[in-house]
């Protein structure tokens, strides 16, 4: 738990020892953590050097023993003894130090990225970028999955080349695990298999959203509408796995651009006992969660009010309002609310 603030699994076993108590010897520390009493003595030297840990007082020694002062330093006495420094006064610096580093990490990369962007010498590559081998190939894929914060949009066809099924489950999890809008149009031969239905069963119902049409033009992942990869044809590569990598551009908006066309046209995936089905209802109806989304904005109220009034996530307002688009077929929350009256949703 307290890794994050700089100390490891042995200075937290202490650290947490001694929450137990008001103070205690190395050597009593070294019994309840299972340390050596040389290495558990070091530890605390360290913590007191570090303001976490104090050498308690010849008064708070009495206080806790009954008696008197056991464990000064005086002739005869028994080892020092310790006590916490109050943790909202200790450990506030180092909390502080950590998420300064952050916000210098953020600038660092803020900095490194546009520098990238605009130098000279990447103005021909800096658009597209091509990635041979399947470890290669792989790794940008999971850095496009993995590094997405708000969306990801991806086209499934054919059978996996460069990046297994399982990897790319394992992914799609932490994406999703992070709240990370994450929509998928399938080709209906994808489907086929047995597994792969179920393995996308478990992820619709942890938030995935799924379509299916007859047929896709390509492969695809785009990963917050800044990075897109889309693999090439094995043979252009000597028979090995590649793939391009398209950065923002209008290259990049011409497949996000696709990808929403093929959406609004998709059949929607539900899960079932066994896998997924296609949608089979001829006029779906909004759930009473998207409801509630709907009369909230069309009482005019903004979606980041919404999704505090709910207590939602404005990710799950944004996913909630675009699927009654869908349903309504409507460009603009304008039409959405003629759609809405006509069809008796409120």
């Amino acid at each position: 738990m307290l890794e994050v603030l700089g100390l490891g699994s042995a200075e937290e076993a202490v650290y947490s020892a001694l929450l137990a108590r008001p103070t205690a010897s190395a050597q009593e520390i070294a019994r309840q953590t299972g340390l050596e009493q040389a290495e558990s003595t070091r530890i605390l030297l360290d913590l007191a050097a570090r303001g976490l840990v104090a050498l308690a007082t010849e008064t708070e020694s009495e206080t806790e023993s009954g008696a008197p002062d056991p464990t000064g330093r005086k002739a005869g006495r028994g080892p020092h003894r310790y006590r916490l420094t109050p943790p909202s006064v200790a450990l506030a610096p180092l909390l502080v130090e950590q998420r300064n580093a952050l916000h210098r990490a953020e600038a660092a990369y803020s900095m490194l990225t546009e520098q990238y962007r605009s130098t000279a010498a990447h103005a021909a590559g800096s658009v597209v970028e091509v990635v041979v081998g399947v470890e290669q190939v792989a790794h940008r894929f999971h850095q496009l999955q993995r590094g997405a914060q708000q969306e990801l949009l991806v086209f499934l066809k054919g059978a996996p080349i460069a990046v297994p099924r399982e990897d790319a489950d394992l992914s799609e999890s932490s994406a999703l695990d992070r709240g990370v809008d994450f929509r998928v149009v399938a080709a209906k031969d994808y489907l086929d298999d047995l597994d792969v239905a179920r393995d996308l069963r478990s992820a619709i119902s942890a938030g995935l959203q799924l379509r299916v049409v007859d047929s896709l033009p390509l492969k695809m992942v785009v990963s917050d509408r800044d990075r897109a990869m889309v693999p090439l044809d094995v043979a252009d590569s000597d028979g090995e796995p590649s793939a391009i990598v398209v950065h923002r551009s209008g290259l990049l908006t011409a497949l996000v651009h696709l990808f929403e066309r093929e959406w609004v046209h998709a059949r929607p995936l539900y899960a079932t006992a066994t896998g997924v089905r296609v949608e089979a209802d001829a006029d779906p109806q909004p759930t009473e969660g998207e409801l509630e989304v709907l009369s909230l904005l069309l009482a005019g109220i903004s979606d980041r009010r919404a999704a505090s009034q709910l207590g939602l996530s404005i990710r799950t307002v944004e996913r909630r309002t675009r699927r009654l688009m869908d349903l309504a077929r409507a460009d603009s929350r304008l039409q959405l609310g003629w759609h809405a009256a006509r069809a008796g949703w409120l």
